[in-house]
């Protein structure tokens, strides 16, 4: 009788301990994912987002655990998205997109999402990080276009437009091309190589440059406008052409260009819809697709493969384990090619 109790007993803790690690090995039914973005209005954030959201869909269709996104707004302040990020970890959330405000302050969202032996996934985009802070701990990781490749991109369009239509964009007939640079946040990295490498691209391939005036537009189209304004009443018709870091900025400088009944050849970067949409009127000269698209889709992967792995196949391919870098290709308006 002794015998056949122990024997009951064990077999009640076996079940006990199998019941236990079955629910622990048991996947979720949804993920909670914690966005912080640097700023609203931002049209290329709005298409990753759109992109994350679809992605998010597809996940859930095929696993059948959701992926929930809360997102936030930093407003151009660090602080916020500090605040921010820390709500979304004292929440019990399982992972944290952050496009950040300030790159230089990543480490502090990295340290923030260890807490305890827990590592909550951190995924930056669009705003790069300086790489010892993503290889500050595991399940960090980075998702973007390569802004050294878009340049480049937007430079060789110029060149290009140039060698077929240097009669056009040469109003003057000087052999030089007189330009304004309308430059994305002052300070931000991807700024400050767009600017440099398509002017050095330009130049490397025999086109001669003079430059009017370079200003920070903030990537935004009202910000452009006006400084756009400002350039042609200094210099008039006297601007050829019009370098931009990013689309918005781009369509800033045509609507005073239009509104003024005025001509210069303007190329932008990030093909936003209004962008395309400007390509395709002839308009915009060209633009470089940043792919918001594939870069929503691979922060999803990305995150959903570090909290669970081998749930559902990823397309995503890492550079050095923890950099995704989306495919980018150049964009010509169909009045010129």
């Amino acid at each position: 009788m002794k015998k056949i109790q122990i024997c009951m007993l064990i077999a009640i803790i076996v079940a006990s301990v199998w019941v236990y690690v079955s629910r622990e090995e048991e996947p979720p039914k949804s993920i909670q994912v914690g966005v912080s973005l640097y700023m609203e209005n931002d049209t290329f954030l709005e298409g990753i987002v759109e992109a994350m959201e679809a992605e998010a869909l597809l996940y859930e269709e095929t696993t059948g655990i959701s992926v929930d996104l809360n997102v936030s707004v930093a407003n151009g302040s660090q602080r916020e998205q500090n605040e921010q990020v820390k709500r979304y970890i004292n929440l019990g959330y399982d992972a944290i997109c952050v496009n950040l405000v300030d790159r230089t302050s990543a480490a502090t969202i990295v340290d923030m999402a260890e807490v305890g032996e827990r590592q909550i996934p951190v995924v930056f985009f669009n705003r790069e990080p300086v790489e010892e802070d993503i290889l500050r701990r595991e399940n960090v990781y980075y998702v973007g276009s390569e802004a050294k490749e878009s340049a480049i991109f937007q430079g060789n369009s110029v060149v290009d437009a140039y060698a077929k239509y240097g009669d056009i964009m040469d109003k003057n007939g000087d052999g030089i091309l007189q330009y304004v640079m309308l430059e994305g946040e002052l300070g931000h990295q991807d700024a400050i190589i767009r600017s440099d490498y398509s002017v050095q691209t330009i130049e490397d391939m025999g086109v001669t440059l003079k430059k009017l005036e370079t200003g920070t537009a903030d990537w935004n189209r009202q910000n452009a406008y006006a400084m756009m304004g400002k350039w042609l009443d200094i210099h008039g018709d006297a601007i050829e052409l019009v370098l931009c870091n990013n689309d918005d900025m781009a369509l800033g400088a045509l609507d005073v260009l239009t509104e003024r009944e005025m001509t210069a050849a303007v190329f932008g970067i990030d093909a936003t819809d209004a962008g395309l949409e400007a390509l395709d009127a002839g308009l915009l000269w060209a633009t470089v697709d940043c792919n918001a698209e594939d870069q929503g889709c691979a922060i999803i992967q990305v995150l959903t493969s570090s909290i669970l792995e081998g749930t559902a196949a990823t397309t995503v391919s890492y550079l050095d384990g923890r950099y995704v870098r989306s495919e980018i290709f150049e964009l010509k308006s169909e009045f010129w090619q």
